[in-house]
């Protein structure tokens, strides 16, 4: 059992670096640093459970797979770049967020998420 709540010590994370080239990352403002764990599915899975923080700073990507997610921590503003739609993102606000799309994060405080995701044809 995963069981999470906001401001919760989510224990230790490893690097993700911006480097997937299928989510085509690109840095727009600041030095934001990555870090994360998948806590269940992965590789080769059609689902995922993790926790994903992310330091200040402004990137986009094109998100792989869809997601619904919930900060523990910090706030952050999700833009989707083809409709224009921002989300003001804070502890305990959960959004979902389909496979494919483009979106800017504007990371204001440093952020903690929960996440499940899910990719038809796997990760």
């Amino acid at each position: 059992m995963l069981n999470y709540k906001p401001g919760d010590d989510v224990g230790p994370l490893e690097d993700w670096p911006f480097e997937n080239p299928k989510s085509n990352y690109q840095i727009k403002e600041g030095d934001p640093k990555a870090s994360g764990r998948i806590d269940a599915g992965g590789p080769g899975y059609m689902t995922r459970v993790g926790i994903w923080r992310c330091t200040k700073g402004v990137f986009t990507c094109i998100e792989q797979g869809d997601e619904l997610m919930t900060i523990l921590s910090g706030r952050c503003r999700l833009i989707d770049n083809s409709s224009g739609q921002v989300n003001e993102l804070e502890v305990g606000d959960s959004l979902f967020v389909r496979d494919g799309s483009r979106v800017s994060w504007d990371i204001i405080e440093d952020v903690t998420k929960v996440f499940f995701g899910h990719k038809a044809d796997g990760f």
